[in-house]
């Protein structure tokens, strides 16, 4: 399993690549606010990993496990996202708070998560009656 570090790189080049059909370290560098050669020294931990192929100069592609690691990373930040703003999470906070949660939920945690926003979802009057007990509450 990649480290926390690692998935922020590999959530952050999957989207680049997603976004703009190729991640190159400036763009990597410049998402993440940090240095290029902090994002040169990852990559090639990543490439040690078979995450992706990285060649000095010529740019970096994802190998089949980091598109799948990466794919799965989006899913779950972006799931969270939904969620926090589901249950009514200012939308000024959600980023932060999903930054600083994501990598401490397990997999099962993130699945019923996931079965929480469907719940909602499929039925919009579950998401009224959520918010008329939150604004009871309030």
């Amino acid at each position: 399993m990649p480290t926390p570090s690692m998935e922020d790189y590999l959530e952050r080049i999957y989207k680049l690549i997603e976004e703009k059909g190729y991640a190159r370290v400036s763009d990597i560098a410049e998402a993440l606010e940090v240095h290029p050669s902090s994002v040169t020294k990852m990559v090639q931990k990543l490439d040690k990993k078979e995450y992706l192929v990285y060649e000095k100069y010529r740019g970096l592609v994802l190998t089949t496990k980091g598109k799948k690691v990466g794919k799965r990373l989006v899913y779950r930040h972006e799931l969270l996202e939904d969620f926090l703003d589901l249950i009514g999470v200012d939308h000024t906070y959600i980023y932060n708070d999903v930054e600083g949660i994501e990598h401490h939920l397990s997999w099962d945690a993130i699945d019923r998560i996931g079965d929480v926003v469907q719940y909602f979802q499929e039925n919009r009057d579950r998401v009224d009656t959520l918010k008329e007990i939150q604004k009871n509450n309030a």
